[in-house]
């Protein structure tokens, strides 16, 4: 896969299939355009091309709004390029490019730089200065321009009932499972692991701080989590705690896991730590005892969930 930093860096020598589209999550309903659009453009003897914006468009034309992603654009790219396609353009989304006429659209970027013959998009798409424009708009520019049209149907895109609206709500009310099966793969939180107050070594659980630095990205809620890793190719389980500490006093939201039978200094090292499933609340404990106690109840289910879902 090449990578394009926008439309207008984008260079090449054969006509392409594109769809268009801010992905986030590259949920099952993404999974299915962009299976199309590879199909197509190995069918039809054309390259395939992914049109996608950052910063999200949300966040350019409604700075007020607190707006939080499923995926950064690193994780993004990580997973499109998994897809088998052969171009991605990640286009920067400002208020200028906002401005754009629909026609202005798909002359200057679908037509006149990315060379499309073809324009695969999914149910109800809409373009152009104030999103005015949708599919029928669309067909009288593939005349007019020399390009065909493909809207992936209603019937297709409401038959597996995702959404990446739907996969926010769920990890915002902790439902991981639930958000991993619209996904098709796990939700991973990454970032650095850095220094954090080192209670867990006083309760014999040690953690690895980490500090996800895009503040956009969509934490889940606060509790305890079954996660796994990968450090140096070898797979690590363990168990996350998403939230301030109460019972020892905290009050910023911290990431913090622990992981099992690991002796290792990973503090500096960046990771990415899928989420499995959901353990419960976090919850203000009366005193360090109960805490602790819980702990010990947590690691438990997550050995025994390991065990069952896991175990080679």
């Amino acid at each position: 896969m090449k990578e394009h930093k926008g439309a207008y860096a984008f260079n090449s020598d054969h006509h392409t299939v594109v769809t268009i589209g801010t992905f986030d999550g590259v949920h099952v309903g993404h999974q299915k355009i962009i299976e199309r659009l590879v199909n197509t453009a190995k069918m039809s003897n054309l390259e395939s091309a992914i049109l996608t914006f950052f910063p999200h468009p949300r966040m350019v034309l409604q700075k007020d709004a607190d707006i939080k992603l499923i995926n950064t654009i690193d994780e993004r790219r990580e997973i499109l390029e998994k897809s088998g396609v052969d171009h991605l353009i990640i286009h920067p989304f400002t208020q200028q490019f906002s401005r754009l006429t629909a026609r202005e659209f798909v002359r200057d970027i679908l037509v006149n730089k990315l060379r499309a013959k073809k324009i695969i998009i999914g149910y109800d798409h809409r373009f152009g200065r104030n999103r005015t424009a949708d599919i029928h708009d669309l067909r009288k520019f593939g005349i007019e321009y020399g390009f065909d049209v493909e809207e992936i149907s209603k019937q297709d895109i409401e038959e597996v009932a995702v959404s990446s609206t739907k996969i926010r709500k769920a990890l915002l009310e902790g439902q991981v499972e639930k958000a991993n099966r619209y996904l098709s793969y796990p939700f991973a939180l990454a970032g650095t692991v850095v220094e954090g107050r080192g209670l867990g070594k006083e309760f014999n659980y040690p953690t690895a701080n980490l500090e996800v630095k895009e503040e956009y990205k969509l934490i889940p809620k606060n509790g305890v989590y079954v996660v796994r890793t990968e450090i140096e190719g070898i797979p690590v389980f363990g168990m996350m705690n998403i939230g301030t500490n109460p019972t020892v006093g905290g009050t910023k939201k911290t990431i913090e896991t622990h992981f099992f039978d690991l002796e290792m200094d990973l503090y500096g090292r960046y990771l990415s730590i899928q989420l499995l499933t959901r353990i419960r609340d976090e919850k203000k404990f009366e005193t360090i005892e109960g805490l602790k106690t819980a702990m010990k109840q947590d690691e438990a289910f997550s050995r025994q969930y390991i065990r069952d879902n896991y175990a080679q």
